[in-house]
């Protein structure tokens, strides 16, 4: 059965379109029929958004018609789910959110137990279930109530986790994206002793990730300069991704703060194993890697990719450009938060502005509209245009030319040691992309 209703990060959309109450209602109740506890305990936390209420409430009522406990956490970042979890020994935890989406769009995604999200298994069994139209009853059995300081709870996570971490006098510019993090972020920065200054943290319901976050990082790095702070972070409207800019307004993403937490872990006798990445990681990234001594795995776009690998292979950290970063001895998801303490942890004291953990090779991105993505693979023409270029940057660069997994696109990407080299072969795949599949 091909997946219709889960994407690769729960069930995501437009609100009143593909995401109902109704639908929200027969989620709850297929999700908390399908733990494996009879009355099972199930947490559920919300971004911002001003749907996060009529989601959250049908959610509680599904899963109070299965017979379960329902416990509400209130606005919460998405990690704050597996850690709570992990804290009261729940069953379940539901998280009401869309992300880096806008507000009109929200979305709801699972973590079973374990305080991982649900298998693949189980959300197509949840799926199936829902296409074969089971009812949903009147809400009866279990109960809801409130949760009462879970911000507290995961504040205390983190604060246990980084005890050891000291930013007494440190500068910081924090853009919370009018989202999860816009409470909680500010406090841990400030109980660690941090000279917070706080941006976009004011929501009402609709601005969410509207032109801040790390999504709109740009902003922040102009007001971090012009500010004279000593660094900014800005995380998305869930809180599990994370950007950072140093003192001088350059914008160190997903990829730069994974391979600084990388080499100081390694440092510390605490790596464990190598890291994970994706394919859009910067062949600069691999270089610096390969001179530290430390293994990279490589997977496809997606921290379900990534998180699967560390899983598999029981290493510690691994992520995305784009700031998803999973810290497997913190928690089983991106975190944030997390994720800038562990860079500044990792920077020692130290300011960010002289740290530039990789050499980034100049990179061309194009997106090629073609009739029919799937026809990639048959493209005879474009496997022999990218061998070639292949080969020609064998050791210095390299290509990448992808189909897109939800439009009629093929991303053809190119790094190579100048600007010019790197625009010039991407064009000519272009071409050929073009004339081939266009």
């Amino acid at each position: 059965m091909a997946r219709k209703l889960f994407g690769t990060d729960g069930v995501r959309g437009a609100v009143g379109d593909l995401l109902t109450a109704d639908l929200a209602r027969r989620l709850g109740r297929a999700a908390a029929a399908h733990a494996p506890a009879e009355r099972p305990r199930v947490l559920i936390i919300r971004d911002t958004r001003e749907s996060g209420w009529l989601l959250e409430g049908a959610l509680a009522d599904g899963i109070r018609a299965a017979g379960g406990e329902v416990l509400l956490g209130g606005v919460l970042p998405t990690p704050a789910a597996p850690l709570l979890i992990r804290r009261y020994g729940l069953d379940l935890a539901a998280v009401v959110s869309a992300s880096h989406n806008p507000y009109t769009d929200n979305g709801i995604k699972f973590f079973a137990g374990d305080g991982f999200k649900l298998s693949d298994e189980t959300e197509l069994e949840i799926e199936r279930e829902l296409e074969e139209g089971a009812d949903v009853a009147v809400p009866t059995g279990g109960e809801i109530r409130d949760l009462r300081a879970a911000d507290e709870d995961y504040l205390r996570e983190l604060g246990e986790h980084f005890a050891g971490l000291d930013l007494a006098g440190l500068d910081v510019l924090l853009d919370c994206a009018n989202g999860a993090t816009y409470s909680v972020a500010p406090e841990i920065f400030r109980r660690l002793g941090a000279d917070v200054t706080v941006v976009h943290a004011e929501p009402d319901g609709r601005n969410i990730n509207s032109g801040c976050g790390s999504t709109h990082v740009d902003a922040l790095a102009a007001a971090v300069k012009a500010g004279g702070h000593a660094v900014g972070f800005a995380f998305d409207g869930d809180g599990d991704r994370v950007l950072a800019v140093d003192g001088a307004g350059r914008v160190v993403d997903g990829d730069e703060l994974i391979a600084l937490a990388a080499v100081h872990l390694q440092r510390q006798g605490e790596l464990r194993g190598g890291v994970v990445v994706t394919v859009m990681t910067n062949y600069g990234f691999h270089v610096a890697m390969r001179d530290a001594g430390i293994e990279v795995d490589v997977t496809q776009v997606g921290d379900r990719y990534v998180l699967a690998e560390l899983r598999a292979r029981g290493w510690r950290i691994g992520g995305e450009q784009s700031g998803h970063i999973i810290d497997m001895a913190f928690n089983t998801t991106g975190d944030g938060i997390a994720s800038a303490l562990l860079a500044l942890q990792a920077l020692g004291g130290e300011d960010l502005t002289t740290h530039h953990p990789f050499a980034r090779l100049p990179q061309r991105l194009v997106n090629v509209t073609v009739r029919d993505r799937t026809a990639l693979p048959g493209a005879q023409a474009v496997t022999s245009a990218v061998e070639s270029a292949e080969h020609a940057l064998a050791g210095r660069g390299r290509v990448l030319v992808r189909a897109s997994g939800t439009e009629q696109l093929v991303r053809v990407m190119v790094e190579a040691p100048t600007e010019e080299e790197a625009e010039r072969v991407c064009g000519e795949l272009v071409t050929v992309v073009s004339q081939e599949l266009a």
